[in-house]
């Protein structure tokens, strides 16, 4: 049989970067790609336009620019963050900005019930391959639907960008302009962690079963509990977010995936960040499998998975167990995310741990992230209802069942010494209980 061969000359049908960014008209809702698959070079040649006003900008956290926000173009574009990153926070902040409050399963029926009308999709592609389609690489997530819903795609096809499978094809056909460039992306290498980092990371894998099907966030933590993974036998993966962490556990055939029910012998995740080994191992990986964020944080499917193990962190925790992670008081910091889809999911499974891992304190050991009660204008990402497993460096404590006084004791307990002292008066005032 002879191959299928696509016509070389497609590489003739890309544009200039400003070609691309002049397709999108004022007043005009964009989706923007997201994470290494942020399309800088659109990007930034949309806020080089003078000529525009009133574009709104739909994205998750972005990677390599902040020139969509940059204070110029206020009133041309306004940045619309369904999770606040580092480069858009200051503008959140100063109101040049917008955050909205979604769970990151519903983001993308937001955009095919048209409650959002996108007219643009602006997304970073892998090159097309013989058959004339090209992938949505690192970040499928909600590109996948905005793809599918707006009127207009644009493109950066990106010789770098890996070729992922699962749900992540649009055919080159589909791309109204493109312009195609060959640059590294952008690059998010894990940290070493700290010695409190470290402990959390221990305690954390020592709840982890041999067959857990695991969900690992975004951060340090989630990082050090991979690394002390090794010892464990027939892991899974059903995740939002692939990082370097997962790799190794892998390679070592610690994670088989085997005991899974949804995606058997497949790790599962809706988008990657991290080294540039990483986007490398992802690559043309059929054992990775890219799906929407409505697919991967499906409570209903996670569910499903025996020994669903969600690791997640949080910025503060008060005494009943309500955690904030998406804010600082009334400051956004980051956003739901799919903490509570995973959460609720992993209590759903059978054998199933929800948990959520922090530092007991913060700002250099003098604020105790264990609180009598959140700060004013704190965002409850994770009810008291929704909240089992809580682990510090001091150590774990299982909430679920326990009344209002016996989880302020517990979460005391695991609360850094020095802050122990005055939670007890404060519970005792909260709960009208005497001191033992």
């Amino acid at each position: 049989m002879t191959p299928m061969q696509l016509d070389p000359s497609w590489s003739a049908r890309g544009v200039t970067v400003a070609d691309v960014a002049a397709q999108i008209p004022s007043g005009a809702r964009v989706f923007v790609h997201g994470a290494a698959a942020t399309p800088i070079p659109v990007v930034d040649a949309l806020a080089a336009r003078a000529d525009l006003e009133g574009v709104r900008l739909y994205h998750l956290h972005t990677a390599g620019t902040a020139s969509f926000v940059a204070r110029e173009v206020a009133g041309r574009l306004r940045s619309v963050s369904f999770f606040v990153g580092p480069h858009v926070r200051e503008a959140v902040a100063d109101g040049r900005g917008d955050f909205m409050p979604v769970f990151l399963s519903d983001i993308p029926n937001l955009f095919t019930s048209r409650a959002i009308p996108l007219d643009v999709a602006v997304v970073q592609l892998s090159p097309p391959d013989r058959h004339g389609f090209c992938s949505l690489g690192t970040s499928v997530d909600a590109a996948r639907a905005a793809v599918d819903s707006a009127r207009i795609v644009l493109a950066e096809i990106n010789d770098r960008m890996p070729r992922t499978h699962g749900n992540s094809v649009v055919p080159l056909s589909h791309v109204h302009a493109f312009v195609r460039t060959d640059r590294p992306l952008p690059a998010m290498p894990p940290a070493p962690s700290t010695e409190v980092e470290a402990r959390i990371g221990e305690l954390v894998a020592e709840l982890v079963e041999d067959g857990a099907t695991l969900q690992a966030g975004i951060g340090a933590i989630p990082d050090a509990v991979l690394a002390r993974l090794g010892n464990h036998h027939d892991l899974g993966v059903h995740t939002e977010m692939f990082s370097d962490g997962l790799i190794p556990l892998i390679e070592a055939g610690v994670v088989t995936n085997r005991c899974k029910a949804v995606h058997p012998g497949r790790s599962v995740t809706s988008f990657v960040t991290g080294s540039a080994r990483l986007y490398d191992f992802v690559d043309s990986n059929p054992t990775i499998e890219f799906h929407g964020c409505d697919r991967t944080n499906d409570t209903a499917l996670i569910r499903k998975n025996d020994k669903v193990t969600a690791i997640n962190s949080a910025l503060e925790i008060d005494l009943s167990g309500q955690v904030c992670a998406d804010s600082i008081g009334h400051a956004i910091f980051s956003g739901i995310g799919g903490q509570m889809d995973f959460l609720r999911g992993a209590a759903l499974s059978r054998g199933g741990k929800p948990i959520i891992a922090l530092p007991s304190t913060a700002a250099a050991g003098k604020v105790s992230r264990i609180a009598a009660q959140l700060k004013p204008g704190a965002g409850v990402v994770t009810t008291r209802g929704h909240v089992h497993w809580v682990v510090t460096e001091y150590g774990a404590r299982n909430l679920h069942g326990l009344t209002l006084r016996e989880r302020g004791e517990a979460l005391i307990s695991i609360a850094h010494p020095d802050a122990r002292a005055e939670l007890r008066r404060a519970l005792v005032e909260l709960r009208h209980y005497a001191m033992a």
